[in-house]
């Protein structure tokens, strides 16, 4: 059986097989023929020239010759002179189309957690490759460490202390595919330990850590944050939240509530901070990680898709040293590590302060539109307590009991209009309060204002 690797013209899945008894020219003109048919060979596709392809097969140029003549009589190739041998355009035989359902297209798309997509700074993002490129060693192009390039490492490691207060050593931190593989890999780390999180709490990560063999222990949040004397009380040893803005419900751990937290991690307990949306900040002060307090205790996680976008699948964790082998090790064996073009880029855009500029323009879009959510739903939806409204891309809008959430989500996708319902984030949903959350980021003032409307007709 030989098959052509050819060197001019496209590599071809041609298979002779010297043992059967059709001769060698029939199993050619049968091979190419079935080919074009199938749509393997599209047509217009140039094909290697005789001399070529019979050497790639270890055949005569006579019998290639031969082949392409037969297949040119019978209208599947066709032969011009100076332009080589190409595919000739004919029916082809294709499979049966499945019936798939395309998937839904939104003219008012409030999906939580989204940023502006259309700002994705392409140009800069271009420009720190280029530069990052420039300056990379051609080793980095092979299998680098799992934990990342050091560059990137140390370009995290310093915006993280500059911004957020983390006491980052890059020698602890582990570039990881989003903030959701981090918590899969701190999940395969931990498998085990009795883990806690909070109720309500982000529904992907909830599955993700079910997916891994832990069933968080659900801890409830008032309005304070995470109740941490619950904590105390639930047997769990580590536990997963996000204390700068609580998701989904916004809500900023209270002073008093981080020193008991920061005093339940020193009793020898873990605490995983998702940093969520910490970067957007609207009408308070930022708050510092928790991380910067105990730094041996917390596990901190970060990422880049509610910044840039979250198909750049750029996260981080900062790990305690007792922890950086076994998270390494688990996403060494997850994919040998993160893409490294995305690494050098986004190493120079810290460095550059390109992360920084974009940042601060973001800050001031998103805050004249989630202003905007606001006043839509105070003159259509009066009724709603909205709640996360100083910080993050999204708002939590709850109603009162009996309230058709399902209906209206119903009504809503009727309307091309997407919103999603408040009760998947609670450990149990048929108890949650009936609520949406609205994303805004990614949408215009005029969008936001007919999707709102929208809802609210919906009730009539």
């Amino acid at each position: 059986m030989t098959i052509s690797g050819t060197t001019s013209g496209p590599e071809l899945l041609v298979e002779l097989d010297r043992t059967a008894p059709a001769p060698l020219h029939h199993q050619l003109v049968n091979g190419l023929r079935d080919a074009i048919r199938s749509g393997r060979l599209t047509p217009h596709t140039r094909l290697p020239s005789t001399r070529v392809l019979a050497a790639d097969l270890g055949v005569s140029r006579r019998l290639v010759v031969d082949a392409y003549s037969q297949l040119v009589a019978e209208g599947f190739l066709l032969s011009r002179h100076g332009s080589g041998t190409r595919v000739a355009t004919v029916d082809t035989a294709s499979a049966p189309e499945r019936a798939t359902a395309e998937p839904p297209r939104y003219d008012v798309d409030f999906l939580p957690g989204s940023p502006d997509l259309s700002s994705f700074p392409r140009h800069a993002w271009l420009r720190a490759l280029r530069q990052g490129l420039a300056d990379l060693e051609s080793d980095a192009f092979g299998y680098v460490a799992p934990q990342g390039l050091i560059s990137a490492r140390v370009a995290i490691a310093d915006y993280l202390r500059r911004t957020r207060g983390v006491l980052a050593d890059p020698q602890h931190i582990v570039i990881c595919s989003g903030a959701t593989q981090a918590i899969a890999l701190l999940a395969q780390t931990l498998r085990g330990t009795p883990l806690a999180m909070e109720d309500p709490g982000f529904w992907l990560h909830r599955k993700i850590l079910q997916h891994n063999g832990i069933n968080p222990i659900p801890v409830p949040i008032d309005d304070e944050g995470l109740d941490v004397a619950a904590l105390s009380t639930s047997g769990a040893t580590a536990v997963l939240t996000t204390p700068a803005h609580q998701s989904p419900t916004g809500v900023v751990l209270s002073a008093a509530r981080r020193t008991a937290l920061v005093e339940w991690a020193r009793a020898g307990h873990l605490v995983i901070e998702d940093d969520y949306d910490a970067e957007y900040r609207y009408d308070r002060a930022p708050v510092g990680a928790l991380q910067g307090i105990a730094p041996d205790r917390v596990v901190y996680v970060g990422s880049t898709s509610k910044t840039l976008a979250p198909g750049l699948r750029i996260g981080w964790m900062v790990l305690p040293a007792h922890l950086v082998y076994a998270a390494t090790l688990s996403k060494g064996l997850a994919d040998t590590g993160s893409s490294v073009m995305d690494q050098v880029a986004l190493a120079q855009f810290l460095t550059s302060g390109g992360y920084d500029r974009h940042l601060r323009q973001m800050r001031r879009r998103y805050q004249v539109r989630r202003n905007a959510l606001l006043r839509a739903l105070a003159r259509h939806l009066p009724d709603a307590t909205v709640l996360g409204a100083a910080a993050g891309v999204h708002l939590t809008v709850r109603f009162p009991d009996g309230f058709p959430i399902d209906d209206i989500v119903a009504h809503a996708a009727r309307m091309r209009i997407r919103v999603e319902p408040l009760a998947p984030c609670y450990a149990e949903p048929a108890t949650a309060p009936p609520g949406l959350m609205l994303g805004y980021a990614n949408l215009s003032e005029s969008q936001i204002e007919r999707g709102v409307r929208e809802l609210a007709r919906a009730l009539d």
